[in-house]
């Protein structure tokens, strides 16, 4: 796969609406040529001490932040004609799908594939875990800030590159 947009959630609580941040890399003839990185106020809108220990993003980090829809509206041209790609796309997707239902927007319907799946393919009993930090570093990548939505974005199209 050389045309691809990698994506990254992470959120605010256990809902899946909850998305606080989003991490973008876009990738064409195999070759990153755009990044994207966004806080964004999430619904609902409260942090768990769980997620804020996973992440470091807070409140008060948030309380000024663009709302989904507006930065869905400069990340919709980025990614148009594009396949996404994610680390655990389960995860990435159902956020997506959720928050665009809590904000009563059309889906697209938008095409997932998973480099966690594609590592256990790829990889099977070669690693101790398919991880996003394992699996980044086996494929070369240094993931020195993860859980940074777009470090982790990042991770996910080396990966990608690599063995999809």
């Amino acid at each position: 796969m050389k045309d691809f947009a990698a994506i990254d959630f992470e959120t605010a609580n256990s809902s899946r609406s909850s998305v606080c941040s989003v991490g973008l890399v876009v990738v064409r003839n195999g070759e990153i040529v755009d990044r994207f990185y966004s806080l964004i106020y999430p619904i609902p809108d409260y942090f768990t001490f769980w997620t804020i220990q996973v992440h470091g993003i807070t409140m008060h980090d948030v309380e000024d932040a663009p709302t989904f829809p507006d930065v869905w509206s400069k990340i919709e041209p980025l990614i148009e004609g594009l396949p996404l790609v994610a680390h655990n796309s389960p995860f990435d997707e159902g956020c997506l799908k959720a928050v665009f239902a809590a904000y009563h927007m059309p889906y697209p319907g938008y095409k997932f594939y998973c480099t966690c799946r594609a590592s256990r393919r790829t990889f099977a009993n070669e690693l101790p875990n398919h991880q996003l930090h394992t699996v980044a570093e086996h494929c070369g990548y240094n993931l020195a800030n993860h859980h940074h939505a777009l470090a982790d974005a990042e991770a996910c199209a080396a990966i990608a590159l690599e063995i999809l």
